[in-house]
C-alpha cells in the first residue's frame, strides 16, 4: 500500500511551467509525466463512473494499475452506474475506494429532500464533504473533465491551482470527436444509461435524458456539483 506523502503546495511558477510542459504532450504521455513530477501517494484520482468514465479510467490502468481511485457514493446514484462502476473496475482491474457522507447528515437529506429545495446544499453534504476529508492529504487532483462539456470547463488550463490542491486535467483539450474515436477503437463499454439519451449522469434525482450536461439538475441555473468550482 502507498504511504501518504507529505503535502506540499506548488508554485504559481511551477504551475506555468507544469502547463507549458504538459500541453504538447499526448494524453497517456501526460499521465505517465505526472509520475516523474508527483509521486503516487502526493496524486488523488476520482471518479463519477459516469458515462464515458472507461476514457480516462482505462489510461490510468495501463499507466498505473496501482493508483487508488475514488468514487464518491452520493446514495442516490441509479443502479446502473453502481453496476457500470463493478464492470469497469473488473475489467480494468481497478484499486477502488468508495467514499460517503456521514450517515445522520445523507439522512437528512434524504428526509428532507434536500435536492428539491436547494441542490447546491444536497451536493455539499453528499458529494463535497466526503472528499474534504481526504483532499488535505494529497498534493496533486486528477479529474476527466473536458473543456467542451460546459463555459466554466472551458477556461480551465491542464494544471489548475483549486483552494490548497492543484488540479491536473490531462483529458481537458480533448474534443468530443477525439473522445468518441477513443472509445470505439478501443471498444470502451459505455454506461448503460447513455444508450436511452442520459449523456451527463449523476444522482438519480437530479439527472433527466439531454445532450452533454443539459440533463443535470434540469430546469435549474446550476451546472456543476461544487467539487470542480
Amino acid at each position: 500500500m502507498c504511504e501518504i506523502a507529505e503535502k506540499r503546495i506548488v508554485s504559481s511558477q511551477e504551475i506555468e511551467q507544469l502547463n507549458k510542459k504538459y500541453k504538447s504532450l499526448s494524453i497517456v504521455d501526460r499521465i505517465k509525466t505526472l509520475y516523474d513530477d508527483f509521486d503516487q501517494a502526493e496524486v488523488m484520482v476520482t471518479s463519477s463512473f459516469a458515462a464515458t468514465s472507461a476514457f480516462l479510467l482505462k489510461l490510468f490502468s495501463e499507466v498505473n494499475a496501482d493508483q487508488i481511485i475514488y468514487f464518491i457514493d452520493t446514495g442516490y446514484h441509479f443502479d446502473e452506474t453502481l453496476s457500470y462502476k463493478k464492470q469497469l473496475t473488473k475489467t480494468y482491474h481497478l484499486n477502488v475506494r468508495s467514499l460517503s457522507a456521514l450517515k445522520h447528515e445523507h439522512d437528512f437529506t434524504t428526509k428532507d429532500k434536500t435536492w428539491t429545495k436547494n441542490p447546491d446544499f444536497c451536493c455539499s453534504i453528499n458529494k463535497v464533504k466526503p472528499l474534504e476529508v481526504i483532499k488535505e492529504k494529497y498534493t496533486v487532483w486528477v479529474s476527466g473533465l473536458m473543456e467542451w462539456q460546459s463555459d466554466h470547463r472551458e477556461s480551465l488550463d491542464v494544471f489548475e491551482q483549486r483552494g490548497e490542491i492543484l488540479k491536473f486535467y490531462p483529458l481537458l483539450d480533448v474534443s468530443k470527436e477525439e473522445r468518441d474515436n477513443f472509445i470505439k477503437k478501443h471498444n470502451l463499454p459505455f454506461h448503460p444509461l447513455v444508450s436511452k439519451g442520459y449523456h451527463s449522469i449523476g444522482c438519480k434525482h437530479c439527472t433527466v435524458p439531454g445532450k452533454d450536461r443539459s440533463g443535470r439538475w434540469n430546469n435549474n441555473p446550476k451546472t456543476e456539483c461544487g467539487l470542480h468550482l
